[in-house]
């Protein structure tokens, strides 16, 4: 299961965006998850709440969002309805993903004591 891989992949970016807190601070990791993005969401769920105690990460609480693929066109930048073929309407141009291929670390919540 590369879900492993990638919430470590996570971990090691929460972490350099933490680098002067504890990761025991974390209570909330926020991750946008696209529906192309090749990531079985509870299955990511699954090893984070598997990982996180050994990282550090022992209060935080797993949020995530989950992003609809969007296609817009590449010769004119038109919205493209991916319920069709996938042409623009407007000019026949060829589609590019524009939205929901991605794994993003979107939000870290974190309870600093010496603010």
């Amino acid at each position: 299961m590369h879900e492993v891989s990638l919430v470590h992949a996570l971990f090691d970016q929460a972490d350099r965006a933490i680098a002067p807190h504890s990761s025991a601070a974390v209570y909330k990791v926020t991750v946008r998850i696209g529906a192309l993005a090749g990531v079985e969401c509870e299955l990511f769920r699954t090893a984070f709440e598997g990982v996180k105690d050994d990282r550090g990460y022992w209060r935080a609480a797993l949020e995530i969002v989950e992003e609809l693929a969007a296609w817009t066109c590449a010769e004119c930048g038109a919205a493209i309805d991916g319920a069709g073929p996938l042409r623009c309407g407007i000019c026949q141009g060829t589609p590019e993903l524009s939205a929901g291929g991605d794994l993003i670390l979107q939000r870290l919540e974190l309870e600093a004591s010496h603010v």
